[in-house]
């Protein structure tokens, strides 16, 4: 059977064009600082996110880990949100490895961590608290249904920290579609933070790496740290072109996926049975990749839908064991006939009895 994947857009599968790219790209050692399509791809994200330098990095949780290691250290404390990326699936890494502790303060419906609530968190100056050395951002919010953050809104984060000495990181996951959907520069979305990481796994297509971006004395303290866990790598460019191609041809390209998404929730909203929206921002509006929904059918969950979704050719990812929420995500290999196809296995196996 051939399956309508919508569990991640990290599903991707590179082109044919990036995988000429890849066989024919020139390499080196990058531990060295000596391959040219690494070095190329360095100097292109940052020039893109308006950035000094760049770190290519195996993963996006590397690339988040080794950030929040180079910004803070033991006995300091990060502030981010309770449904982050960072706080709930990169395995606890800042606090086991950095010995740095985490101070979640609840995501808005949007993703965003209100202001007046960052201000609260801020550690006083007092031998009791751990210092507050870092806020966490994350643009596109995974776990509030794909939400960008606003300019204006990383710009006012930036303002508030800098004026208590204290450094930004964005998990920049999905920073592009966030861009796209909002239409503007990505530059505009980092100019107020000192580090950010963008994925080119996951809507770029690519098929594995990640970029970390910030000033230069930040990324030699960056480097460092991927070292330390163990994330150097030799003769890197023949992955680091597959995220050169992305970032040349499949930008722009990611407002399809956003019309597929948008496509894909209007199907689902009119399937009895389920509604838009995670479960703190419900019926909200998709504006990027990611669809979210609850099952209100009292006999069906997440498990169930996603069990009889598969026999239907449709692969979907449920929130957790024995919950009614479940994530779609569209990407590159999905076309709009995919899209009607997985609303029609939707409907069907709702009303299976």
């Amino acid at each position: 059977m051939q399956f309508i994947d919508l569990r991640s857009d990290t599903m991707t599968q590179p082109t044919m064009e990036m995988r000429t790219a890849m066989a024919t790209a020139p390499v080196g050692d990058d531990v060295y600082g000596e391959d040219p399509t690494v070095n190329r791809l360095e100097a292109e994200m940052a020039a893109r996110l308006g950035k000094e330098a760049g770190l290519f990095v195996a993963s996006g949780t590397m690339g988040n880990l080794g950030s929040i290691l180079a910004h803070a250290g033991r006995g300091d404390e990060m502030i981010l949100g309770d449904l982050a990326h960072t706080f709930l699936y990169e395995a606890g890494g800042a606090a086991a490895l950095g010995g740095i502790h985490p101070h979640p303060i609840h995501n808005a419906p949007d993703g965003s961590l209100p202001l007046d609530e960052i201000k609260a968190a801020i550690r006083e100056d007092d031998v009791h608290f751990p210092p507050t050395r870092l806020i966490c951002l994350e643009n596109t919010h995974n776990r509030c249904g794909g939400y960008p953050l606003s300019p204006e809104y990383c710009d006012a984060v930036g303002e508030l920290a800098h004026s208590r000495g204290i450094a930004v990181h964005l998990d920049g996951a999905r920073l592009f579609n966030a861009a796209v959907a909002l239409g503007v520069d990505p530059h505009d979305l980092t100019r107020s933070v000192d580090s950010v990481m963008v994925c080119l796994s996951k809507g770029l297509g690519a098929p594995v790496g990640s970029v970390v971006c910030g000033t230069r004395e930040f990324i030699a303290q960056a480097r460092r740290m991927r070292k330390i866990v163990g994330g150097g790598m030799r003769q890197a460019g023949i992955i680091a072109a597959a995220g050169l191609y992305a970032l040349e041809h499949h930008i722009d390209r990611l407002a399809d996926d956003h019309e597929n998404a948008a496509r894909l929730a209007a199907g689902i909203s009119a399937i009895e049975g389920l509604e838009l929206g995670p479960d703190r921002a419900p019926g909200q509006e998709v504006k990027t990749n990611l669809v979210y929904f609850r099952i209100t059918r009292p006999d069906i969950d997440a498990a169930t839908l996603t069990t009889r979704l598969h026999a239907r050719g449709v692969l979907g990812h449920p929130i957790g064991p024995g919950a009614n929420q479940m994530r779609l995500a569209t990407h590159l290999n999905v076309t709009t006939a995919d899209i009607d196809a997985a609303i029609t296995a939707l409907r069907s196996a709702v009303s299976e009895t």
